[in-house]
């Protein structure tokens, strides 16, 4: 043995032969880190699915609890103002599909004043929300151009209304009633199974007479007969009477 190799021997502790892992450690080593990369890729695979539906829910959660927010702070906004100088009905037509109503305008960009709000249901499913502008009419009630639609849900979820008044009968339509409606009941279900979601809600209109029954109570629609009259189940049938 040379100098330097038992220089090297001296220092290593073992012979230079014995330097480095051999072909079995290899394949040991390479087995080991197969076997823990399959290991996760398994539980990966049975973790991730789990994790995006989560993920799905509370999203859809957040859409809904924003979508209903929206529609609740507008509707319980709606104003008993007139649709034009010769009427004492309010601007308000509800189906169990749509509901259009007067409220103050309120938002970024949006000029003082009131606005004509729009809520409709899509035909495949989807909630959108549309504004125009309101200006009182001398003798009709002709609905102004609506901005662009904003989309509240989409067609993965549907959207009925119905309605009820002093009397707390709820109905699937509130058209040329002589009053607005107590409430407004907004139901959202899973357009694919029909499911009611627990979002489903009613929503109380504060102001349900014009304002001029705060100065003259026997005024129509303020006195007690017309307040009768203006029952849900008496305003959807008896129409416009004026």
């Amino acid at each position: 043995m040379s100098m330097a190799n038992h220089q090297m021997t001296r220092r290593t502790g073992r012979a230079p032969a014995d330097a480095g892992f051999s072909l079995v450690e290899m394949l040991v080593a390479l087995t080991l880190t197969g076997l823990v990369l399959s290991a996760l890729a398994a539980v990966t695979a049975q973790w991730l699915p789990n994790w995006r539906r989560g993920l799905s829910r509370i999203s859809d959660g957040e859409t809904l609890a924003l979508a209903m927010d929206r529609m609740a702070a507008d509707l319980s906004s709606a104003l008993f103002v007139p649709a034009h100088t010769k009427s004492r009905k309010p601007f308000f037509a509800g189906t169990t599909s749509s509901v259009i109503f007067v409220r103050t305008a309120l938002g970024p960009n949006v000029q003082p004043g009131l606005e004509i709000v729009h809520f409709s249901a899509g035909g495949a499913g989807g909630v959108v929300r549309s504004a125009a502008s309101f200006a009182p009419r001398l003798e009709t009630a002709d609905l102004p151009a609506f901005g662009a639609p904003a989309a509240l849900l989409d067609p993965r979820f549907r959207v009925s209304f119905s309605y009820a008044g002093s009397d707390g009968l709820w109905l699937d339509a509130w058209l040329n009633a002589i009053a607005l409606p107590r409430a407004v009941r907004i139901v959202l279900r899973d357009a694919r199974t029909g499911r009611a979601l627990d979002v489903s809600s009613a929503v109380v209109i504060r102001a349900e007479l014009p304002a001029r029954c705060a100065t003259n109570d026997r005024a129509p629609p303020c006195t007690p007969p017309a307040a009768a009259a203006s029952s849900p189940r008496t305003a959807v049938r008896e129409g416009d009477k004026e």
